[in-house]
């Protein structure tokens, strides 16, 4: 068992809405690694780190993705900074994982500068482009294909995901 796809990409790339897109048209179910870590930790994200530590969600983090990639056959979705573990990253060679990028202005208009983000919530903006630099490579390196969301629909990259997995 294994993904047909997996989306990677920063906070505002729009991989949930991709996702739910992308499984719709393939007719198989979607899954967030986030809901995931919310349902076992049994709180929202942002108390993870307010509470336990960006460490305690980063660990919580890397067991979700290992149990979805082992477990699931949808299309699965990684929060933002899943690909910055090496373990991660290795995981993920071998599956079809698409790189959903997006350039600041973008992700910074989708996200709203981090009403529910803790890693964004001082100095957002400045915190947003550093992540975007310090995190591309790492997309990069997982990606069997990248696809660009800047100034387009969901609509318009869902289908695009969809042409890149079907291309194989």
């Amino acid at each position: 068992m294994s993904p047909r796809c997996v989306l990677v990409g920063p906070p505002g790339a729009g991989k949930t809405v991709t996702g739910e897109l992308v499984a719709a048209a393939l007719g198989v179910p979607f899954r967030d690694t986030d809901a995931d870590i919310e349902a076992s930790a049994g709180k929202p994200i942002p108390e993870i780190f307010f509470d336990d530590g960006e460490a305690a969600f980063r660990t919580l983090e890397r067991a979700a993705v290992a149990a979805a990639l082992a477990s699931f056959d949808g299309v699965l979705a990684l929060g933002g900074g899943s690909i910055l573990t090496p373990e991660t990253r290795s995981l993920l060679r071998g599956h079809p994982v698409v790189y959903l990028s997006a350039e600041l202005a973008t992700a910074a208009q989708r996200v709203g500068l981090g009403q529910s983000r803790p890693l964004l919530a001082v100095n957002p903006r400045a915190t947003l482009r550093h992540q975007l630099e310090q995190r591309r490579p790492l997309y990069e390196e997982v990606a069997s294909a990248t696809v660009a969301t800047d100034g387009r629909t969901p609509d318009e990259v869902a289908a695009e995901v969809l042409r890149v997995i079907a291309a194989g």
